[in-house]
């Protein structure tokens, strides 16, 4: 994934077990709605996974990240996010009935590129 923009996004959380299918369902529907907000140049979902990393001469064993679910947002601008555009795609659709009191651990920030 190469990096357009000069910031990034960071959503990220999990879902309650029995949602998870219905989650990934109604994110892909989440993320086309912001896509459409003037200045959100991409939206990349992804999921945490174990893995294993050499350093040092040792290998170790990581977990999947907790939370697990993140969406990488890539944004003209931090402000974007402050828009009345945003502000209505958020909240449009099934996201904010059907997940959102589903989900927990949610964490967001922001990154500027270097």
């Amino acid at each position: 994934m190469s990096i357009d923009t000069a910031y990034v996004a960071i959503a990220s959380m999990d879902v309650a077990p029995e949602k998870e299918d219905l989650f990934n369902e109604i994110y892909d529907e989440h993320a086309a709605f912001l896509l459409e907000v003037p200045g959100v140049r991409s939206v990349t979902r992804m999921k945490g996974q174990p893995f294993k990393i050499s350093i040092g001469g040792e290998t170790k064993t990581m977990p999947a990240p907790d939370p697990v679910y993140t969406a990488i947002y890539e944004l003209d601008d931090p402000a974007v996010m402050e828009t009345e555009a945003w502000t209505e795609a958020v909240e449009k659709g099934r996201w904010a009935q059907e997940i959102r009191p589903f989900t927990r651990g949610r964490t967001h920030a922001m990154y500027k590129k270097l």
